[in-house]
């Protein structure tokens, strides 16, 4: 009986094999399924109300942080700026959108002049403290404001990592802070080719 039971389970998988069906493996962390991170209702830099659904047909990569932010968010950001030179002609169907957690400091006008700089399809969105605070509770975000020598001059930890969402829109990959650019866009190129 057990010989049985093992040819078929090796039939089983010859078939699964024969028809294509192979297992993808991201790099990033695989979050597929994931019951969080399901849309948003922000405004990006330009003044235009967003959603998820604006962006559907393109992989969008996703990061919280903040304009004044000294290091994580210039190098997360920098960092898809180089993604998006390694994907070349494939850039054009990837958003990154820079979502604020210090809509105190970040104005649409100051994203606008942020967020491009590192390239010029990246999209900033803000939103009130309430919907700042709804959309970090929705993507399970973490962040917190520490004063400063004045009152303007406060840091604000938060989660440091980029969510990734395939072209149909859905959440898939959570990218660690400071991952090699060459990975992200390898991981990237499977999501564009429906993986």
């Amino acid at each position: 009986m057990p010989l049985r039971r093992l040819l078929l389970v090796l039939l089983v998988a010859l078939t699964a094999t024969a028809c294509g069906e192979r297992a993808v493996t991201f790099a990033s962390t695989d979050i597929t399924g994931a019951d969080f991170g399901k849309d948003f209702r922000l405004t990006d830099h330009n003044g235009k109300a967003r959603t998820l659904a604006d962006f559907r047909g393109s992989v969008v990569a996703m990061f919280f942080g903040y304009t004044q932010c000294p290091d994580v968010c210039p190098t997360s950001m920098t960092a898809m700026s180089e993604v998006m030179k390694q994907l070349g002609s494939d850039a054009s169907r990837v958003k990154v959108l820079f979502v604020t957690v210090d809509p105190e400091r970040d104005t649409p006008a100051m994203l606008a002049q942020y967020v491009p700089q590192f390239h010029p399809s990246f999209l900033g969105l803000y939103g009130d403290l309430p919907a700042t605070q709804q959309v970090a509770k929705d993507f399970k975000v973490f962040y917190e404001k520490h004063p400063g020598s004045t009152p303007t001059s406060y840091t604000i930890d938060h989660t440091a990592g980029t969510y990734v969402f395939d072209p149909q829109g859905r959440l898939r990959l959570f990218v660690k802070h400071g991952e090699k650019p060459a990975i992200v866009a390898a991981d990237i190129r499977l999501l564009l080719a429906g993986k």
